[in-house]
């Protein structure tokens, strides 16, 4: 499971003029208090990319100053800062010993809505890079991408004589650490690293239709602090754990008896590949009742991420209440908790958390309870009762709000 995320923050932003002269240009606010970074490196770490590393240059103390050992949704933030320009490859280069195998990597100064987890999907043996593309209808600001279906194939330059709709690329890229192997500083990934690869097969590429926006030029900006401050309203499906995503065998806690319920991890998909979150919410009376420990639900937790990685899948967060009336242990011992379905704690505390629009998201859940919580929300609740859960999912992603 690729765990590392690595963003470029070292450029100038002279297309900007004044308005990034004396701050780097992904630290520019796009609402009160909201710097464009941090709508990049959230969205990072809610799909599960805990190890975030931002490559500073131009102004990077400010860069460091803002974010170097921070905590963003679990995910811990470092910064290197290069001590002179080396361009896209050479501050890769530069930080090599901090790199992970594989890692993710993107511009911050621009920002993709796709299903990260997707693209970061293991590299197939022999491919160093996997690039994400995107179709615009002009793309002689940005260049084009030749691609096959599989491999990108060579890039063309920003030109006028670029005509029609394209693929370009779209800024976020998987990496093996060994690509970065043949640099020499100062290069370009885009234009000296990137077309070799592609010569030699050895790039993928991946289509996604996300939401696309690079903020360097003073009218993207404004774009850019139009509309990424209303697309952090989220729509969300929440879902039970034990009966709906895996077996419920009673009090299940251990990572060897986890087993997916039919559809399951294709389920989880379809709500990531449509943009919405997917949070868990779980009651977990066998906590109170002693039977296993929070640590062991976590662990637990953690095998599941990794195998929905593997099938470029993601759950945002797990929301779980660990209280019951008969709970053995006075820290746990609470009737009536609010987390606990068919109360709505845990839904409301989403919401909070992740500015949630309740009316436009649903619940799936196997028992009353979960139905009610739903109820109680304000949310839609779909009664799951076996089959092919990714197929209540599609009619529940299609069914008017």
């Amino acid at each position: 499971m690729i765990r590392q995320a690595v963003f470029l923050v070292g450029g100038k932003g002279t297309r900007l003029g004044s308005l990034a002269s004396a701050i780097p240009k992904p630290l520019l606010e796009i609402a009160p208090g909201l710097r464009f970074l941090d709508v990049v490196i959230e969205e990072a770490a809610r799909h599960g990319f805990d190890d975030i590393l931002l490559l500073a240059g131009h102004l990077g103390e400010q860069v460091e100053q803002a974010y170097s050992g921070r905590t963003v949704r679990g995910a811990t933030i470092r910064v290197l800062r290069e001590p002179e320009p080396m361009g896209t490859g050479g501050a890769l280069d530069f930080a090599r010993s901090e790199l992970a195998p594989a890692f993710l990597m993107a511009n911050g100064d621009s920002l993709f809505e796709i299903n990260l987890r997707a693209l970061a999907t293991p590299l197939a043996p022999g491919v160093l890079a996997r690039i994400a593309l995107r179709k615009v209808l002009d793309p002689s600001r940005y260049g084009a991408v030749e691609f096959d279906g599989r491999y990108v194939r060579g890039f063309l330059e920003k030109s006028p004589d670029i005509a029609g709709p394209s693929l370009i690329n779209g800024g976020v890229y998987v990496l093996s650490r060994d690509a970065v192997g043949s640099i020499v500083r100062p290069c370009s990934l885009e234009t000296d690293i990137f077309p070799s690869l592609a010569k030699e097969g050895r790039m993928e590429g991946m289509p996604f239709d996300g939401y696309f926006l690079d903020m360097g030029l003073p009218d993207t900006l404004t774009q850019a602090r139009a509309e990424i401050p209303q697309r952090r309203k989220f729509r969300c499906g929440f879902l039970d754990r034990d009966g709906v995503l895996n077996h419920d065998d009673g009090y299940t806690h251990s990572a060897q008896d986890l087993r997916w319920m039919p559809g399951a991890i294709d389920a989880v998909r379809l709500l990531n590949d449509a943009g919405l979150l997917a949070i868990v919410v779980t009651n977990q009376a066998g906590i109170a009742k002693g039977i296993f420990t929070e640590a062991d639900m976590h662990a637990l937790h953690r095998e599941m991420d990794r195998q929905l990685a593997e099938h470029g899948a993601h759950i945002d967060e797990y929301f779980y209440c660990p209280y019951h009336a008969d709970a053995v242990t006075l820290a746990y011992r609470t009737a009536g908790h609010p987390d606990r379905k068919p109360n709505p704690g845990m839904l409301w505390r989403a919401a909070e958390s992740w500015s949630i629009d309740l009316k436009h998201s649903f619940l799936v859940g196997d028992r009353q309870s979960d139905l009610e919580a739903a109820m109680r929300a304000g949310v839609r609740g779909h009664l799951y009762q076996g089959g092919n859960l990714s197929d209540l999912l599609k009619a529940a992603l299609v069914e008017p709000l």
